[in-house]
């Protein structure tokens, strides 16, 4: 009889360590649960019957960070990070204009730098960007070469920024998916300052070796 009382000692020790060391892990939803629920003997006679279960997930950072490649900030909203939403759409609407910007001014100095080059004289969209102090007889005798110069340095100048507006766009997108899914992960974290670890007796359900089972059952706040 001691031997059975020791061994079901162990693996209730056993099933407290590993519950600890779930809680440490980032995949806390995945733990199982200890449920406790006091069931009558008859005449007055109650036990609490102690039994695991397959642990509800409660905030899932699988989900936030599904919502969030959806719709950017919905991932948020489903953490109840709502403050984060309008600063997310601030910085998108930010990227979106930096990318209509640099898009039209390159496309425009392209146009330009070629129709310069072509010498089309039905084709001149460079003489709506000419310096306020020259004409177009000016930039096409004299100011020739510096002009050209100046039209192709305009067009690499907006097209590398069209590329990095673009390349900040999927960063920001890709940083709305990592922030959903940290903030996921530590929804459900305790950061309170009770640390503290719980020790109670209790009463286990019957089995067929015998009528009562005794053991212990461990509570870690942290």
């Amino acid at each position: 009889m001691e031997f059975m009382q020791w061994r079901r000692f162990e693996c209730a020790l056993i099933m407290a360590v590993f519950l600890l060391v779930g809680v440490g892990t980032s995949s806390l939803n995945a733990q199982e649960v200890i449920k406790t629920d006091t069931v009558s003997l008859g005449e007055g006679n109650t036990f609490q019957e102690v039994f695991p279960f397959p642990g509800k997930k409660i905030h899932s950072p699988h989900k936030a960070t599904f919502y969030s490649a959806i719709l950017p900030g919905l991932g948020q909203a489903y953490n109840k990070k709502y403050w984060k939403i309008p600063i997310i759409y601030g910085v998108i609407g930010s990227m979106a204009y930096a990318i209509h910007f640099n898009s039209t001014n390159y496309t425009k100095y392209k146009n330009a730098y070629r129709d310069f080059l072509i010498q089309d004289p039905g084709n001149k969209s460079y003489a709506d960007i000419l310096p306020p102090t020259l004409t177009v007889e000016d930039v096409e005798g004299q100011y020739a070469e510096w002009f050209e110069q100046a039209l192709e340095n305009k067009r690499d100048y907006y097209r590398r920024y069209r590329d990095l507006s673009y390349i900040g766009m999927v960063a920001i997108y890709v940083l709305n998916l990592i922030d959903a899914s940290v903030d996921a992960h530590f929804y459900d974290f305790d950061v309170s300052d009770d640390l503290s670890l719980n020790v109670q007796p209790v009463i286990m359900a019957p089995t067929p070796y015998s009528n009562q089972n005794i053991g212990i059952r461990l509570s870690f706040n942290f």
